[in-house]
């Protein structure tokens, strides 16, 4: 495929529907997996070049990422990439292999603020103008919880870069850099620390105005748990959750998938404030910010309009 179009002007690229509820790596080194992950019922497949990928295959993983990619165009859209850290050594490297195959998003890990973002959206354009895309073409996904000074970024994200579409959080690096004992209490659920950081992934996000992604979880035997997991983000404001196999998919989907119970109540509050500053609806008062969530959850039910 040219890097230009007959008339000089860049390449367009598939950008179509960045909308998602399931992203789900597969390790970038094993084509298999990633065809599989792909054959499945995931919004996102994220081709993974850092933490699945050992340093001995680091270069295998890139060439097998860029030949899926190539394989894959008409699914683009569903393609991200994520690369190992800024500090790695290895970022130039995974970039200059995988730009070429146009995935619609690079991953950042270890993201410290909106600098980090930054400085990875100056790699991309450089990549961009040397393989004829558009300034701008690859999103930027950043986790932004795998350090402690991470989350003191947190509120620097917004209007960052218009490259950005979602922060998501992970414990398990955050976690080693603490340097705590457990994750989770007896329960199963969080310590405080990582609900913390949780909570400001979420609020990061909603005030960059970009997507926030619940973590994985890495017991993906535990179905019953993955799906009170999906169900409470989903409660809480995100918009969407990562996974590390196939089987937590369905789950993950139907959990960011609004009820029809919802839906209808949205469409109700929307038709209520035709024409009108104020609403009120089963005998509630309704002002704007009713407004605001019930048009923010009709176009959750397109999450899967990526597929």
């Amino acid at each position: 495929m040219p890097p230009h179009r007959a008339d000089g002007a860049p390449r367009a690229r598939d950008d179509r529907g960045l909308a998602m509820r399931s992203l789900l790596f597969a390790p970038g080194d094993d084509a298999r997996k990633m065809a599989k992950a792909l054959a499945g019922e995931a919004d996102v497949v994220i081709c993974d070049l850092e933490d699945s990928v050992a340093p001995p295959n680091k270069a295998k993983a890139r060439a097998e990422t860029l030949a899926f990619l190539q394989a894959n165009r008409a699914q683009a859209h569903r393609l991200f990439v994520r690369v190992n850290a800024l500090d790695s050594g290895l970022v130039d490297d995974d970039l200059a292999a995988i730009i070429p195959g146009a995935p619609a998003c690079v991953v950042l890990p270890k993201s410290l603020g909106g600098a980090s973002v930054q400085a990875l959206g100056a790699r991309l354009a450089v990549h961009e103008a040397i393989n004829g895309f558009a300034d701008g073409a690859t999103k930027i996904l950043a986790i932004a919880t795998e350090s402690a000074a991470a989350l003191f970024g947190m509120g620097t994200y917004a209007g960052c870069s218009a490259r950005l579409i979602g922060l998501a959080w992970g414990a398990e690096d955050l976690g080693a850099d603490i340097g705590v004992e457990r994750r989770r209490d007896s329960g199963g659920g969080f310590t405080d620390v990582f609900r913390h950081a949780r909570t400001m992934t979420l609020l990061g996000a909603v005030a960059a105005g970009v997507a926030p992604i619940d973590a994985v979880l890495a017991d993906f035997r535990d179905l019953e748990a993955l799906k009170r997991e999906s169900v409470d983000a989903n409660s809480d404001g995100f918009t969407a959750k990562m996974a590390i196999h196939p089987a937590q998919v369905p789950a993950i989907n139907a959990a960011f998938a609004p009820s029809e119970a919802a839906l209808a109540h949205a469409r109700a509050v929307l038709a209520a404030f035709e024409g009108a500053g104020v609403a009120s609806l089963g005998g509630q008062m309704l002002d704007r910010p009713h407004f605001e969530n019930a048009k923010k959850i009709l176009a959750r039910a397109g999450g899967g309009a990526a597929r």
